[in-house]
């Protein structure tokens, strides 16, 4: 389903960050985001691929596992999974109907206007909760999609939160600077449940440690409760208290990845008994992760990445600067009109020889002139190439490596168009 009326109308009015209306309205609904046990993701950069990571592992150890992520590639029911499997159209339009009939009720009750008293996002995380209420999970992994201490899947009550990293990004709602962000994030910290982070740099972990105090909530951080060490052959090896592991295989290209999985395995190691899987369970997940979209070759010739900030940037230019550069490397780069195209492109700009500058039909894409026209002092050849429909044709012609970035939803219009044919 590409979307659901309801949600289109609602995509209008954009984010409202803020959990008074969710955790109201979810009451009203029956609460569906207290049946399971949670398993709540933040971060920068990577929890996408923690979550994925995550959930693998889980399933691999045989456990029923449901998880909501954002924002998706290509069709809304991607961001709702059961077992392994996207959520059913007719399961949205169902899960939609019920939720509107609770809205308009609810809504009546709260004396506020019903069609617009929630986001699509807080919307779209309902249905999730609602639609895993339904089902026999073991565990549900739950992403963040905006910051943390006010993003509508703060409602939850993990057994573990998970921050991977803290950049910047969503700076305009978020702060300027990493202390700031760092405190949105760790607002998914909740009252003596344990949290686990990722390499966080000196200013953000300082914040993180500070608020896992202040609330009681054990803190597991990188480099003191947990540690990894990657072999030359890309192998990694990784310690917490007395569970060691070595030489695991990651199924999700560049070194970053091997820091999520460092990452993913601290949050499950700190599972109850139950739900923490077996060494055999970790080896066949991460051995079976796949994320599309995070370093995806489509064709031997097609790199697919969703980098789209300055820290995504510096992952994707270590995994290209690791590879041979025998012929001419195109970026194909299309962004959000909230992004800053400078900051990503002087990362990369190492990395490759040429931008065109493109861009999908999502209502937040910059366009390609003026996404070339900010790029202009940029030591590179920087061309604006229409939309992607008529962009990827023309980087396609010739030879050499194209490389997609700078934007989830350009990435998703790629996936599609090559599927396509």
């Amino acid at each position: 389903m590409r979307d659901h009326p309801v949600l289109a109308d609602l995509a209008r009015f954009g984010v409202k960050l803020g959990l008074d209306r969710m955790g109201s309205f979810l009451e009203a609904a029956g609460a569906p985001h207290r049946v399971h046990p949670v398993v709540h993701v933040a971060g920068t950069n990577g929890k996408g691929s923690v979550v994925a990571m995550v959930e693998s592992v889980l399933r691999a150890q045989g456990l029923r596992v449901g998880v909501t992520t954002s924002p998706h590639l290509e069709d809304l029911n991607e961001r709702i999974r059961v077992d392994g499997q996207d959520v059913s159209d007719d399961v949205i339009e169902e899960g939609i109907a019920a939720l509107v009939a609770v809205r308009e009720a609810w809504a009546a009750h709260a004396g506020v206007e019903g069609d617009h008293a929630l986001t699509y996002f807080e919307l779209v995380t309902a249905l999730a909760f609602w639609v895993f209420a339904r089902e026999d999970l073991d565990v549900v992994v739950v992403e963040v999609g905006l910051g943390g201490r006010l993003d509508a899947t703060n409602v939850v009550d993990p057994l573990v939160s998970v921050i991977a990293s803290v950049g910047l990004d969503h700076t305009e709602q978020l702060g300027s600077d990493l202390a700031s962000i760092a405190a949105e994030k760790a607002g998914i910290v909740k009252p003596g449940r344990p949290v686990v982070t990722g390499p966080l740099r000196a200013p953000a972990l300082r914040v993180v440690r500070s608020i896992a105090a202040d609330r009681g909530a054990p803190f597991h951080p990188h480099g003191e409760a947990w540690r990894m060490r990657v072999s030359g052959e890309g192998l990694l090896s990784w310690r917490m208290g007395e569970q060691t592991y070595r030489d695991l295989e990651v199924g999700l290209d560049g070194e970053h990845q091997l820091e999520n999985a460092g990452v993913a395995l601290a949050a499950l190691h700190l599972l109850p008994e139950g739900l923490r899987p077996s060494e055999e369970s970790v080896r066949a997940g991460l051995a079976a992760v796949r994320h599309p979209g995070r370093l995806e070759w489509l064709s031997e010739r097609l790199l697919l990445d969703c980098a789209h900030n300055a820290d995504g940037a510096a992952r994707l230019a270590a995994y290209l600067a690791g590879r041979p550069r025998d012929a001419r490397r195109t970026l194909l780069l299309g962004m959000s009109s909230d992004k800053d195209p400078r900051s990503l492109l002087v990362t990369l700009a190492p990395q490759v020889d040429r931008v065109l500058t493109t861009c999908c039909a999502h209502p937040r894409a910059m366009e390609p002139g003026e996404l070339a026209a900010a790029l202009v002092d940029v030591d590179l050849p920087v061309l604006p190439a229409g939309p992607i429909e008529e962009a990827l044709p023309r980087a396609l012609d010739g030879e050499g490596l194209v490389l997609v970035a700078g934007s989830v939803f350009l990435a998703g219009a790629v996936r599609s168009l090559w599927a396509s044919g």
